[in-house]
């Protein structure tokens, strides 16, 4: 059910001013700076069910996918149609199904595109497609590309199945933990993990350890850095900057039970590895991320955005040289007017573009500075 646009707003003022960082207390959040451009939010496509992604190919067109099942191309003229494709192995249930999107660096040459998404056969895939020149169709060529990511087949939990390019051209994989607190730090699991894979071979090797559940992987423009975004259990959402064979300290198996009420970075993990930023409680419920950069967006360039499930919105960061957090405040003309934010990602063309997830008649938002 849609929660008010007032009470959707006291929820961001509250969550965001109690929230923290792991070594102390995160900047305040505050209002947007006087210099940042008023927006125009646009809605190119709507009746959706959970869209979960969205990529913008060189051409324009937004290719974007619906947990439930299915892909749809938002073509350069406006026309919405349906890009058919197989997917009848599809595993939907609870928080997994058809989820991740990453197209290729040489889509131009190859229309080669990649999907994550929970499989029939018990576990979770990332298949890769061949789009047709129109976007009539995709057609699987790398079935999978990478198989045997965990599955939670009682409930669909904790998914993972976030997807971006590295700058040096690896596929990273946010991975979920299933709600299996002993697959974060198990060295030989490929759940609550971030993977690197190579799409030419399809080798896959664990990058990062000690997650929960990625929702979101944002790389920096011009620095190489990765940052990382994850629901918290009864605390503590997170953002964290990835390193190699970095752990970041999900650790709720204890005597074998799966406990949410532990931090998100346990304390007691040998060189775990601080979050950059802190929800603290209550929870947000944070979903994709991107960097917004361009002169257009004055105030707002260089800023990390946070989609935002539960405190309905979009969550923004400002981060100095090194990642730490130096300010936050909320997008204004997304405070809880859309309702909850699954996925936001800049397009190749500039604009900001998001996807609503509230169950029903969703829709795909265009987000660009007034002129």
């Amino acid at each position: 059910m849609r929660t008010p646009a007032g009470l959707a707003l006291a929820v961001l003022v509250l969550a965001g001013c109690t929230a923290q960082s792991s070594e102390g207390t995160a900047p305040p959040v505050v209002a947007a700076p006087t210099g940042a451009p008023a927006l125009d939010v646009e809605v190119v496509a709507d009746g959706l069910e959970h869209p979960w992604d969205v990529v913008q190919a060189p051409d324009g067109t937004l290719l974007l996918d619906e947990r439930p099942g299915g892909f749809t191309a938002v073509l350069p003229d406006g026309e919405v149609a349906t890009v058919e494709a197989d997917l009848d192995d599809l595993f939907v249930d609870g928080e997994t199904g058809l989820m991740g999107l990453a197209l290729d660096p040489a889509f131009e040459q190859n229309r080669r595109f990649y999907s994550c998404q929970g499989s029939t056969e018990g576990d979770i895939r990332v298949v890769g497609w061949t789009a047709a020149a129109d976007w009539s169709a995709a057609t699987r060529f790398a079935d999978p590309l990478v198989g045997g990511l965990p599955l939670n087949e009682r409930s669909g939990r904790h998914g993972g199945c976030r997807l971006e390019f590295a700058p040096d051209g690896a596929l990273l994989i946010g991975t979920g933990d299933t709600a299996d607190g002993r697959l974060p730090q198990d060295p030989d699991s490929l759940g609550g993990k971030v993977l690197r894979a190579d799409v030419g071979t399809g080798e896959v090797e664990v990058w990062t350890l000690g997650h929960r559940n990625v929702q979101g992987l944002a790389v920096r423009p011009g620095s190489g850095q990765v940052f990382s975004v994850e629901h918290g259990p009864d605390r503590d959402d997170e953002v964290n900057l990835l390193a190699d064979g970095a752990n970041y300290g999900w650790d709720p198996d204890g005597d074998g039970s799966y406990d949410e009420s532990v931090p998100m970075t346990d304390p007691d993990i040998p060189g775990a590895v601080e979050a950059v930023w802190s929800s603290g409680t209550p929870t947000l419920a944070t979903g994709g991320a991107t960097f917004v950069s361009g002169e257009e967006w004055a105030d707002h360039d260089g800023l990390l955005l946070v989609a935002l499930l539960k405190a309905q919105g979009v969550l923004a960061l400002r981060l100095d040289d090194a990642g730490a957090v130096v300010e936050q405040y909320r997008i204004p003309e997304l405070d809880g007017t859309h309702g909850r934010i699954r996925t936001v990602q800049q397009g190749r063309d500039g604009a900001l573009y998001a996807l609503t997830d509230n169950g029903s008649d969703d829709a795909l938002l265009r987000i660009t500075p007034r002129s």
